[in-house]
């Protein structure tokens, strides 16, 4: 139970290649490849034979070591552009939380409940925070990330337009200061029961933004969640609006697309009736792995962005290396 925890080389370059990529078209629940002439900007890494494997790899970032789990697809295809997927674990939790899903359901939850919808079409990234945490002291933490993109995109095939990220808790704030700090690395992030707590360096300009908090919530009010959500419906040129949420005792969620955002930066909201949790489930009370909506919604926010559709030129600062 996750119940009242707080919870490429040195830059991507832009090829165009006719190789497989994920983006493609998914019909019924299956990622099918695309077409001969598609375009993928993808990652140094590509058509390398990779030397990074699964499992937990080291990195020196800025001068300290640090850890995360890597977990590369069953198959991988050297010539195929992977989504990349980043899960930060809550305060007290660890990479290895994020990467077996043993707090909700072993297996199922991996990764927030996404590796297994993913089918192997995604590189999946789970960073250890400092002291089970994500403070983000002097933005350490989002250097942290710009290395660990560095690293793997300099070895494996990389989408470079379809990077995302999400957290549950000091995970979702840590998710969140990625959405206004990298808002051109990362094509979209999802905030599950976030607050403010690992800094909004930058924070104006727009990106793919999906909310999602408990109206019962104890540990992190679920004000904050609106007003984290608002700052995107703004910087996304969304109508402003104060979304359906579902009654105190209803065990239901309601979700809300806002309208009038800019092309290919959506806001979504959804609201659930119950705590400080990360895997909500409609009619019961508590986390369930596989009885849960979260991750369903989650997915598809994340796969509705066609390859080749970045909100910018997708390059990681400079200023981070890796070393």
């Amino acid at each position: 139970m996750l119940r009242h925890r707080l919870g490429t080389a040195v830059a991507a370059v832009l090829l165009v290649v006719g190789v497989g990529g994920t983006a493609a078209a998914e019909r019924n629940g299956e990622d099918v490849a695309p077409s001969a002439d598609s375009t993928l900007a993808v990652s140094a890494g590509c058509g390398k034979a990779p030397t990074l494997t699964s499992g937990t790899r080291s990195i020196q970032t800025s001068g300290k070591n640090r850890n995360y789990i890597l977990r590369i697809p069953d198959g991988y295809d050297r010539n195929r552009g992977y989504r990349l997927v980043f899960g930060f674990h809550w305060l007290g939790g660890t990479s290895t939380d994020v990467d077996t899903g043993r707090t909700v359901q072993t297996g199922a939850w991996a990764y927030y409940g996404l590796q297994r919808l993913a089918n192997n079409s995604a590189i999946f990234v789970a960073p250890q925070g400092f002291n089970n945490g994500w403070a983000n002291t002097g933005g350490e933490d989002v250097v942290f990330v710009d290395d660990i993109i560095r690293q793997v995109e300099a070895d494996l095939c990389v989408d470079t337009t379809q990077r995302f990220a999400v957290g549950f808790s000091y995970g979702g704030a840590m998710s969140y200061s990625l959405a206004c700090s990298r808002p051109t690395v990362f094509r979209a992030v999802a905030v599950q029961s976030g607050g403010v707590l690992s800094g909004c360096g930058g924070g104006s300009q727009p990106v793919a933004y999906l909310g999602v908090h408990g109206i019962r919530d104890g540990v992190l009010n679920i004000s904050g969640g609106r007003s984290m959500r608002d700052r995107f419906v703004r910087n996304n040129g969304c109508t402003a609006q104060n979304p359906p949420e579902p009654a105190q005792g209803s065990l239901t969620h309601r979700v809300t697309s806002y309208a009038g955002c800019r092309s290919g930066f959506p806001v979504v909201w959804a609201a659930f009736d119950e705590g400080h949790i990360a895997a909500p489930q409609d009619g019961a009370t508590g986390d369930s792995g596989s009885r849960t909506w979260v991750p369903a919604l989650v997915w598809q926010f994340f796969t509705q962005f066609g390859s080749g559709a970045a909100p910018a030129d997708g390059q990681v600062p400079a200023t981070a290396r890796v070393g």
